[in-house]
């Protein structure tokens, strides 16, 4: 009786965890969804790095300009440009700008044309606690990485449950780095130049250019 009785247990936990994990999966899906609904999307966010040990907290802000594939990324003095085929990083401290194909990006890199999509490939995934904020009902999901050698603890996706917006995104480090994105502003289907997420080298004709292979 007790061994069926601790089956039953685990079996209750299982179909719960698979409950909670398809949900997850589905507001996840609704946030890609509703996303991929928009002709183009325009974020001003707020970017934090905190690690306790290392004594490090910086704090900054930043905006990106989504179109397809295509974005136009401002973060720390840099400006990230891809047009959907080539990614252009133009550095005015140093007076530099780096040209790289699209393959040269780090795998593990969430970039702005994937945040709305990782989560389909290398993490499994829960729904997480709900919190407040300023009136509006924030779910979070947990994701955590499948490798067992990735760098990343978890990932915590804020989402508001009216919208289907994300909020903020909160990736833990396995080092105890924090960093954490929290969204001011999203704007959607504003009209845009054509020349946003060109590059246009003419403007940096004092710069050097750095061309990857």
């Amino acid at each position: 009786m007790k061994k069926l009785s601790i089956l039953f247990t685990l079996l209750v936990g299982t179909l719960s965890f698979a409950q909670n994990s398809d949900k997850a999966e589905a507001l996840l899906n609704d946030v890609y969804k509703k996303a991929k609904s928009y002709d183009n999307i325009a974020i001003d966010f707020k970017y934090v790095l905190n690690n306790a040990s290392e004594n490090i907290n910086q704090e900054t802000r930043g905006d990106v300009a989504m179109q397809g594939d295509k974005y136009r990324l401002n973060i720390l003095g840099v400006t990230r440009i891809f047009d959907g085929k080539t990614m252009y990083t133009i550095s005015p401290e140093d007076e530099e700008v780096t040209i790289s194909s699209d393959n040269t990006e780090d795998e593990n890199t969430i970039t702005p044309s994937k945040m709305l999509s990782f989560y389909k490939e290398g993490y499994s995934y829960k729904m997480d606690i709900v919190q407040d904020v300023r009136g509006r009902k924030i779910q979070y999901v947990k994701l955590i990485p499948m490798d067992s050698n990735s760098e990343i603890k978890h990932i915590l996706l804020g989402i508001d449950a009216n919208t289907k917006h994300i909020y903020n995104l909160i990736e833990t480090g396995k080092n105890g780095t924090q960093t954490t994105l929290t969204v001011n502003s999203f704007k959607t289907n504003e009209p845009v130049s054509k020349s946003l997420f060109t590059f246009d080298q003419s403007k940096y004709k004092n710069y050097y250019i750095n061309k990857l292979d």
